[in-house]
């Protein structure tokens, strides 16, 4: 199978007839471009690009402008990981973890059990999974919160669309130092129904038990290596499916100067000006890209010459 000509990319495809409908998604030089500004060990590595993977899902089940936000805190070796994706598809993300809690992961099981015992060392037996969704449509903002669940990113994914949209899903995430892949399906509420459809209902529940025993076989080893239209027909035979033209998906770090002065600005001049007293000048760096900005002393000046500057702070997420 060859996905050179479109190794980045995002699918809809829908049961026909039927409430069922799924996404796909494969990465390949998006993720490499993305991990080229960070430097992560392999089981971060793993668990960022599910992330990144599920980032792009999440957004396109959705009808929005402007960025989705999928987060994970917990308490394990990994405190915190971003993973953020555009409506458009433009994807970044950061992860912050323990290298020393990190690095005894090494000698763990393989296997299912070796993979949901990691899971829960990286995430920790205490945390949530938190999505945001900021729309540039009259500056509306929307959130979900749900705590980790089940032994994969894949599983508490699963229990965030069953809390927060009310959605039976079925997810399936994979990712390594090269490529990133993932697939889910959802059964959505049927518009308009009445008891005069009851005779329906056996064909929507059988096909949509038919869609969970096809990802239920569907190993994440094999997203990776083969194409959406294999994985359908392996994973569904028999179904009658549409599957939709892809979008591009790419890496893009979104920060700016403008956006770097402006959280400077929120700072507020007392604390920018301490650090250019310690310093000699006032350095930046995005925690995504790693880029630095770099103020010296007449630009933090003219920052607040105006004197703008509210107190306040921004985080990365």
């Amino acid at each position: 199978m060859d996905l050179s000509a479109t190794p980045d990319q995002v699918r809809r495809f829908i049961f026909e007839n039927q409430p069922v409908r799924g996404h796909w998604v494969h990465l390949e030089s998006a993720w490499r471009e993305l991990r080229a500004h960070s430097s992560y060990p392999p089981a971060v590595t793993e668990l960022l690009g599910q992330a990144v993977v599920a980032s792009v899902l999440l957004a396109a089940t959705l009808k929005f402008r402007g960025t989705l936000t999928f987060q994970l805190q917990g308490n394990g070796a990994v405190s915190l990981l971003v993973a953020q994706c555009t409506h458009d598809f433009r994807v970044r993300a950061v992860a912050r973890y323990d290298a020393a809690a990190v690095s005894g992961l090494a000698t763990a099981e393989s296997g299912a059990a070796g993979r949901a015992a990691r899971f829960r060392s990286l995430a920790g037996d205490e945390g949530r999974i938190t999505v945001t969704v900021e729309a540039e449509e009259k500056s509306l903002r929307y959130q979900g919160v749900v705590p980790l669940s089940g032994d994969s990113l894949a599983e508490s994914l699963e229990a965030y669309f069953a809390s927060s949209e009310q959605l039976p899903t079925r997810v399936v995430l994979t990712a390594d130092e090269s490529h990133g892949a993932g697939m889910l399906v959802q059964k959505l509420p049927r518009s308009g129904a009445t008891d005069e459809d009851a005779s329906d209902s056996m064909a929507v529940d059988e096909a949509w038990e038919g869609a969970q025993r096809g990802m239920a076989q569907l190993q994440p080893s094999r997203l990776s290596g083969r194409s959406i239209e294999e994985l359908l027909a392996q994973g569904f035979p028999g179904r009658d499916l549409r599957l939709f033209r892809g979008a591009p998906v790419r890496f893009e770090c979104r920060c700016s100067e403008g956006r770097v002065t402006g959280l400077l600005r929120a700072l507020g001049p007392e604390e920018v000006r301490e650090v250019l007293r310690e310093q000699g000048s006032v350095t930046v760096t995005c925690e995504f890209c790693h880029h630095p900005y770099h103020f010296d002393p007449a630009a933090i000046e003219a920052l607040f010459a105006d004197g703008a500057g509210a107190g306040g702070s921004e985080s990365i997420h």
